[in-house]
């Protein structure tokens, strides 16, 4: 047992992930393990400071985990495990604790058990997954064949689980976050609000929220996406109710620097924000698009309000664009019209977006200059800004 006493305020253990397949590298499938194990190590106070994918090589593996374990008392690694000569994690272990592997007949009984109540015939391949580095503590994985491992050395653990998502996510939840927690004498949490912010540049958020930012607990940070930038409020407590206060206390002053720019936290989205202003206007739309793609049709046409969607290929000059689209407004019931035209030049991708009523009108013309990869979004996400800055103006002019 790990005698490393851990206080909210005092030096909490740090952790590594470390992600294993050269098919990670290759780009075939994408590593969500790591995002998940990060979500669940905060939740128990432990500090994640550095992540690494690695491919199918038991020499650099097994340097890997040496180097991981002079830095990070906490060392977990994903994949690796199957039966394939190509699974070299329970090889790299034990050459990274100077050990042998060792045969469990339990492990190898549980492994052909499983396989029978499936009415499949084990292979020799299958034996791999029943040696273990000596001296391991066996992790037993009742969703599939591959079973984990944790190896101790003074105050280093290293935690070898599956690489397969939901094998891995109920071996950390049930067996190894409650073995870590006693082990290192964990107290507390690590909690994490996000405050949505759009139509601010990255500059003038940093600006606004400079003074924050050298706070040591809680602390705040910056993550930017094509037209919104993500404010992290982060606290370490000894229970969930003081972390509460201790963002609550940073997010007000913030909130007030901010004002409606903030249009959301944590898991609500930009489009599902504009979506619910709409449905509370209680009036019908028109839509009218004009671009390469569909983008903000395709975002809106399903909502109820929007009477119907219109979408074009050809872009008309910007001078003559209202002309051409204000006789849409001229309709019997008179509903308001959102008008969106996006095209590319050679000094950026163009967009302008507008609203049309009969006692409102208003647009705005933007250009972005960055990677041509985040320009769809860019789009939409400065299209849904401005029509959540205007719906409050069509609202008064209905009232």
């Amino acid at each position: 047992m790990i005698m490393n006493k851990t206080s909210v305020e005092g030096n909490m253990p740090n952790a590594e992930l470390i992600a294993i397949g050269t098919e990670l590298l290759l780009g075939e499938i994408q590593d969500t393990n790591t995002h998940s194990i990060a979500r669940m190590l905060r939740g128990v106070n432990i500090d994640l400071f550095r992540s690494t994918i690695i491919g199918d090589n038991v020499g650099r593996i097994a340097s890997l985990f040496n180097e991981a374990l002079t830095r990070s008392e906490i060392v977990i690694v994903t994949g690796g495990l199957g039966p394939t000569v190509d699974d070299y994690t329970r090889e790299a272990a034990a050459m990274a604790f100077n050990v042998e592997l060792e045969f469990h007949p339990d492990l190898w009984e549980k492994i052909a058990t499983r396989f029978s109540s499936r009415g499949i015939l084990p292979s020799e391949n299958n034996r791999r997954q029943a040696y273990i580095p000596a001296n391991a503590i066996v992790i037993d994985n009742p969703m599939g064949t591959a079973p984990g491992f944790m190896v101790q050395k003074g105050s280093r653990t290293l935690v070898c689980l599956p690489g397969v998502p939901r094998e891995m996510e109920a071996i950390m939840g049930d067996t190894v976050l409650p073995f870590l927690v006693k082990s290192y004498s964990l107290q507390g949490l690590i909690k994490v609000r996000v405050l949505h912010v759009s139509g601010v540049p990255e500059s003038r958020v940093d600006q606004l929220v400079a003074d924050f930012e050298t706070w040591q607990n809680p602390t705040v940070g910056l993550l930017a996406h094509p037209g919104i930038v993500d404010i992290r409020l982060t606290a370490k407590a000894e229970s969930e109710t003081r972390a509460d206060e201790m963002i609550t206390s940073l997010e007000r002053p913030i909130r007030e620097r901010f004002g409606s720019d903030i249009f959301g936290v944590d898991d609500e989205t930009l489009v599902d924000h504009v979506r619910d202003m709409i449905t509370a206007l209680d009036r019908k739309f028109i839509l009218v698009e004009a671009g390469d793609k569909p983008l903000m049709r395709d975002l809106l046409a399903d909502s109820p309000q929007i009477l119907r969607a219109e979408y074009s290929t050809q872009v008309l000059p910007v001078e003559s664009l209202e002309d051409n689209i204000s006789s849409l407004a001229a309709n019997p019931a008179h509903e308001p019209v959102f008008y969106f035209v996006h095209w590319w030049e050679d000094t950026g991708i163009k967009s302008v977006s507008g609203i049309i009523s009969p006692g409102f009108t208003r647009n705005t013309k933007n250009t972005y200059l960055g990677p041509p990869a985040n320009g769809d979004s860019w789009i939409t996400n400065t299209a849904l800004d401005f029509i959540r800055r205007n719906l409050p103006e069509i609202k008064q002019w209905k009232e």
